[in-house]
């Protein structure tokens, strides 16, 4: 397993292990609601994720806001951490294009944004650049394809 692999899984089992419950219908949310020890009309007492169906305690929103911070930093300190591109960061770009059918599509974009850049700001930048051509080469030549 690569090194942004691991990181990923651990940042998705922190977020799993986060008390966060998902509704997505009136009944779910009342089995939500109890779930976090709270009346259905007690809606002050939580956030929503937006776009998630997650529900949380608002007390716990400093909680969650720090581990997404933390997350983006290890994300940005490894990234930092490799000089040329060829580590981390292209493990990076190969995990995320596999992840998102780069050989089906043969677009990037899905992949780039995933990992929070615009396509302007990996054009930007010397080695990031150099890392999604490498990786996209080399998921290319994994799958038999000649360009």
């Amino acid at each position: 397993m690569n090194t942004y692999e691991t990181m990923k899984n651990k940042h998705q089992n922190e977020v799993n292990a986060f008390p966060m419950v998902f509704a997505f219908s009136v009944e779910q949310f009342k089995e939500a609601m109890a779930q976090l020890g709270l009346k259905p009309d007690e809606t002050d007492k939580i956030y929503k994720l937006s776009g998630t169906g997650g529900l949380y305690l608002r007390s716990d929103g400093p909680k969650l806001l720090e581990m997404f911070e933390r997350h983006a930093k290890e994300l940005s300190d490894a990234i930092d951490s490799d000089p040329t591109g060829d580590g981390f960061v292209y493990e990076m770009f190969y995990y995320e294009l596999s992840n998102h059918e780069y050989t089906y599509t043969v677009d990037v974009t899905d992949a780039v944004e995933a990992l929070g850049f615009s396509m302007d700001e990996v054009n930007g930048n010397e080695k990031l650049l150099y890392a999604l051509n490498k990786a996209a080469k080399d998921q290319r030549r994994k799958n038999g394809f000649s360009y």
